[in-house]
């Protein structure tokens, strides 16, 4: 079997000091917001260049806190492309606004900003750039907008740790996942929000503490979603690791752009100019998805879907109004979208029984 992610081998790699930082947390039991929290948090930010990090109870979280801190009109429309996992469109919901949609452009699988254009109207005040599979959304582009219309700009930045842009502005407001898979992950759920103001810090901190810096005082309805010390203790070991391990998944997305470049239907991911991708995941394009996938996990190779239903034709949101062909190069995608097993601790033998096992599938369609 060839596994989506490898945690086990990206366990080895810390095992020793993530123990050793637990006996210390167990020692003075300095379970929440204990002294590996603040010291995660100042080490994110700098590898982040941001002035900022609040470190919370997960990525989902990190959105609405992001957005509540922002301060937008209740019922204000957040723009976002229907091509992200849920949880953006739910953070949304849940601080207080309204979703509304645009579709991705058809290369690189990111907000289009043309129609992030069409959709931020009358009534928008925010607009959410998802960096979507390890790569950023066209900042430059998302920001030109935001000045046009008006809006705060709130960073899905869930799948880019460690990522970069040439030419982009500067990280304003962004958030993100430590879910256990990502290129940063813990040992469970966790997450932040990353500021360049000091006042939006305050802020989220606030909100995920009850609406309180001083015990039994609170200035604000807030929430609890705060980082346990013991997953800040992962994150530390795993940090100090994660520009080496982005370079390796670097590395895996070269070879299979080689062991797949002569494969007949498959599409092959690049990274968008200016951009240096950080591939949380390789994500190819090939007809018969589900035959394909199917066929893959028949031989031993666990590939994945990210994603197969856009948000507009989730159940969940069928209040928003959409229905098919509203969104076609989202829909399209999720049709053919196949991510490939992708992680630091790939081998090169992996990737090649990969390619041989898809190669065959395909031949057979």
């Amino acid at each position: 079997m060839i596994p989506f992610v490898d945690l086990r081998a990206a366990h080895a790699e810390v095992a020793e000091e993530v123990r050793e930082g637990f006996d210390r947390v167990l020692a003075t039991t300095a379970f929440v917001q204990g002294p590996d929290v603040a010291a995660f948090e100042q080490e994110y930010a700098a590898f982040s260049g941001v002035p900022h990090c609040v470190g919370v109870g997960n990525g989902t979280d990190a959105v609405e806190l992001a957005l509540r801190a922002s301060d937008l009109p209740p019922g204000a429309g957040a723009v976002l492309p229907a091509n992200t996992f849920v949880a953006t469109a739910e953070a949304v919901v849940r601080a207080g606004l309204r979703p509304v949609l645009a579709d991705c452009d058809e290369e690189f699988l990111l907000l289009d900003p043309a129609s992030a254009a069409t959709a931020a109207g009358t009534g928008t005040a925010a607009v959410l750039p998802v960096h979507l599979y390890g790569q950023q959304a066209p900042m430059t582009a998302v920001h030109e907008l935001a000045a046009r219309h008006g809006l705060a700009v709130v960073e899905d930045a869930a799948q880019s740790q460690g990522s970069e842009q040439a030419g982009r502005p500067p990280v304003g407001l962004a958030a993100t996942s430590f879910y256990a898979g990502k290129n940063l992950g813990a040992y469970g759920e966790a997450g932040a929000v990353l500021a360049s103001s000091a006042e939006t810090a305050r802020a989220v901190r606030l909100l995920a503490n009850h609406g309180s810096e001083v015990k039994y005082r609170h200035e604000t309805l807030g929430f609890n979603s705060r980082l346990d010390t013991l997953q800040a203790v992962v994150l530390r070991a795993k940090l100090a690791r994660l520009a080496r391990w982005n370079e390796l998944r670097r590395a895996a997305a070269d070879r299979y752009a080689d062991l797949l470049s002569g494969i007949d239907g498959v599409r092959v991911p690049r990274a968008a100019p200016g951009n240096v991708h950080v591939w949380h995941l390789y994500v190819i394009r090939v007809p018969e998805r589900d035959r394909v996938l199917a066929g893959l996990q028949e031989a031993g190779v666990q590939a994945q879907i990210h994603y197969p239903v856009p948000v507009h034709l989730q159940p969940a949101f069928g209040d928003l109004g959409h229905g098919p062909g509203d969104f076609p190069v989202a829909e399209k995608a999720a049709a053919e979208i196949l991510s490939l097993p992708m992680h630091p601790h790939l081998t090169a033998d992996q990737q090649e029984r990969v390619a041989e096992a898809l190669d065959k599938v395909l031949r057979q369609l």
